[in-house]
């Protein structure tokens, strides 16, 4: 295994590994980069595993560290294999830009499952969204703007100006020659929107967030209360490529 080199003279000291998160904690708001070990050392297969285990990232309790301190290189999968429980591995390559490296639970030689995904982008270290809080996002998000969409045109035809009711059956002739008015037509596409409004269904929950992890719409919530109640309700979800893409997120 291609390792840095150690410096000369004295006695050298890995530095502590960083603070362990919880485990499923979700740290996609933040991101990792390291110049100093960037400026120093190619980034390249043989070398990346030790830059993703510098960062917060990493757990210490993998497969990888136990093969790393036997000084037998961390991505080795005839050595994978051959044990049980938490592992990373090198799935996507494209060197020196980007490493994509997942993190899988392994049950057996043939048995693995996927737990999460983190990519280094120029040196950049990520945790990728999962699926499911992409899709929650999204869907969240449509409903959110499909309700509003519905309320906006129901409060516009209510504004639509009604005759006298003793009127009502007659056509009113609007100013400017447009096209007359049915106030029957405009009752009945109100009733129907109101009625499609009623049966949309409310937008579903997000998947629950680890423990420990608060969501940033939560804690301003919890700072600002009156503002909560007088701003205008703005959609649930947070969408994770969106609103917390690699440009958006917090470096460490």
């Amino acid at each position: 295994m291609a390792t840095p080199p150690v410096a000369a003279g004295g006695n050298f000291e890995a530095p502590p590994p960083p603070p362990m998160q919880p485990p499923g904690t979700d740290m996609t708001g933040i991101c990792f980069r390291d110049q100093l070990w960037l400026n120093t050392y190619p980034l390249d297969r043989n070398l990346v595993f030790d830059y993703f285990a510098l960062s917060p990232f990493y757990d210490w309790t993998c497969n990888n560290e136990q093969l790393r301190m036997r000084s037998i290189h961390p991505l080795d999968l005839s050595q994978l294999s051959k044990m049980t429980g938490m592992e990373y591995m090198l799935s996507e390559v494209m060197e020196p830009h980007l490493f994509v490296i997942r993190k899988q639970k392994r049950d057996s030689a043939e048995k693995v499952t996927p737990m999460l995904a983190y990519y280094i982008l120029d040196g950049s270290i990520y945790q990728a969204p999962q699926l499911c809080n992409v899709f929650a996002a999204r869907v969240g998000r449509a409903l959110y703007y499909i309700s509003k969409a519905f309320t906006t045109a129901a409060s516009k035809l209510e504004k639509i100006g009604y005759v006298d009711t003793e009127n009502e059956s007659e056509t009113v002739e609007p100013k400017g020659g447009k096209e007359a008015i049915n106030i029957k037509e405009v009752k009945r596409v109100d009733h129907i929107l109101a009625s499609l409004q009623r049966k949309l269904p409310p937008a579903p929950l997000p998947p629950p967030f680890p423990d420990g992890f608060v969501p940033p719409s939560t804690a301003e919530a919890e700072k600002d209360p009156e503002n909560q109640q007088t701003a205008e309700p703005q959609p649930s979800a947070v969408d994770p490529i969106i609103d917390q893409g690699p440009a958006k997120r917090m470096k460490i």
